[in-house]
């Protein structure tokens, strides 16, 4: 296998380059706005809100766009509804892949969705199709500057961990999905604010991909991250370094 690369990580998501970042931000308020609508304002009593804030301010968001948006799903107004969909298909060289989305209108998505994976040769398969093939975690990312794998392991097993990945620039926390906002909060308290903090869909085991297929595969994955209803993208790709680098250029 390949050198470990920081760039297999499940959730394929763009950094938040400037040319992105209204687009970024406009996923986090629909997903604010929907986990208010559908429970209480109270992060602390809303376990989905309550994520939903971590990952928003996990890219910065400003505080007065988090509140507004909760606002907008608590005093109704906001009169759309939207549907969690989530599809699932194979990408290129076999690659699982899972799509969650948020829509207002199904068949847009279906066929938006649909499209992408045709025109980079994947397939849409039906739903269950490849998601038995990955476990639902939370996920909590520290960068790996200042804090050492060891002292990260303890601290997270402390905390109620289920795993650690120290990586060469970043340290990888897994836990049960609903003790997501406990681990992050033990953890904060002993190392400040984690990069990331979210559900996430870890793989059984990951796909090798040469370079060929790993450059169509990535012209899929930003094809669906671009859509704006698609929230979260999960894949058990993985490509070496020195490909990811030679794609990035």
């Amino acid at each position: 296998m390949a050198g470990h690369s920081k760039f297999k990580n499940i959730m394929h998501r763009k950094g938040a380059q400037d040319a992105k970042r209204a687009k970024i931000f406009a996923k986090h308020i629909r997903e604010l706005t929907v986990a208010a609508k559908l429970g209480l304002p109270d992060p602390d009593m809303n376990p989905r809100l309550r994520t939903a804030i971590m990952a928003a301010k996990s890219v910065n968001m400003p505080k007065d766009n988090i509140d507004r948006a909760i606002k907008k799903g608590v005093g109704g107004g906001d009169d759309t509804n939207f549907d969690e969909v989530r599809y699932e298909g194979y990408g290129p060289g076999g690659v699982a892949i899972i799509v969650e989305t948020l829509t207002d209108n199904r068949n847009r998505t279906a066929s938006e969705v649909r499209a992408a994976f045709t025109k980079y040769g994947g397939n849409l398969g039906e739903t269950g199709s490849v998601g038995f093939m990955f476990d639902q975690v939370g996920l909590v990312k520290f960068s790996a500057a200042a804090i050492n794998a060891d002292e990260m392991f303890e601290a997270a097993l402390e905390a109620g961990a289920i795993d650690v990945e120290s990586l060469d620039d970043m340290h990888e926390v897994y836990c049960n999905p609903n003790e997501l906002g406990t681990v992050r909060d033990a953890l904060e308290k002993k190392f400040g604010s984690p990069e990331d903090a979210c559900l996430d869909w870890r793989p059984h085991t990951t796909t090798e991909l040469e370079e060929e297929k790993a450059a169509t595969l990535m012209k899929l994955l930003n094809a669906l991250e671009d859509n704006d209803d698609v929230q979260r993208l999960a894949s058990n790709f993985e490509v070496s370094d020195e490909i990811m680098e030679r794609l990035s250029n």
